[in-house]
């Protein structure tokens, strides 16, 4: 567990006052704008500890971009996460966890590990989407 600086505290604070995904570059201009002098580098490495001690969840973008969000448990988890609002909602996936051990060893695999993130539109989107179509 690395040492809890000023630094790494304003990152975990700021990423747990954003709702949903943010990038490095995003988060550390929330930062800035705060009026805090933490560089871009720092912000980089704190996500990155914090994603390995699994207090943050970091995915992809489309384009490949690293995106963060605070964490609200440290068990492994999957994510629904609407592709408009960013909306994200932890979910359990069993069947998932059995599917990817089941695969795994077929193919002679152990220790496997995975990331399913479920990418589509909330209720909310969804519902908005169809009003606003003539």
């Amino acid at each position: 567990m690395k040492r809890n600086t000023w630094q790494r505290e304003a990152v975990r604070t700021a990423l747990s006052d954003t709702i949903g995904f943010v990038s490095v570059q995003g988060l550390h201009g929330r930062l800035h704008a705060t009026g805090s002098p933490i560089g871009l580098a720092t912000v980089y490495r704190a996500l990155a500890d914090l994603a390995g001690e699994g207090e943050a969840d970091c995915l992809q973008s489309p384009d490949g971009e690293s995106l963060y969000r605070a964490c609200s448990t440290t068990d492994h988890h999957h994510h629904l996460i609407c592709r408009h609002c960013g909306l994200t909602v932890e979910i359990e996936a069993d069947a998932v966890e059995t599917w990817a051990k089941n695969v795994a060893a077929e193919h002679g695999f152990t220790q496997a590990a995975h990331v399913v993130d479920v990418f589509g539109l909330c209720a909310a989107c969804t519902a908005a989407s169809a009003t606003a179509t003539p």
